[in-house]
């Protein structure tokens, strides 16, 4: 079995940069929804370590929420209309290490099982 792991990448598709600032929070949502993790994205719109290292790894729903209409503001342009983007996901044990990557601008975002 591969142990799992969980990670995330955020990149500002509009001005083609790492989206550094990005504020982000990482809930289980199994029994009930709750508060794992919470901060900032670094320089790389990387966070400073997993979202869940492998020794805190339990199989079940996830959901990762970015404030994207906030950075975009923040950086002084248009918030568009996307406010938080959540991205919810299944996450089973022996699957390997998840990469949640976000691709975002002010009005649109996209994700993928990256590496």
């Amino acid at each position: 079995m591969k142990p799992s792991a969980v990670s995330t990448h955020v990149l500002d598709t509009a001005n083609g940069i790492p989206a550094e600032g990005m504020a982000y929070e990482f809930w289980r949502m199994e029994p009930e929804p709750t508060l794992l993790r919470a901060g900032t994205t670094d320089a790389d719109g990387r966070t400073d370590a997993p979202l869940l290292p492998p020794e805190e790894f339990r199989p079940g729903r996830y959901e990762l929420r970015f404030d994207v209409g906030a950075y975009f503001a923040a950086r002084g342009g248009d918030p568009g209309y996307l406010g938080t983007v959540a991205i919810n996901v299944g996450l089973k044990a022996g699957e390997g290490h998840y990469h949640v990557p976000l691709l975002c601008s002010p009005w649109s975002y996209s994700t993928y099982r990256g590496s």
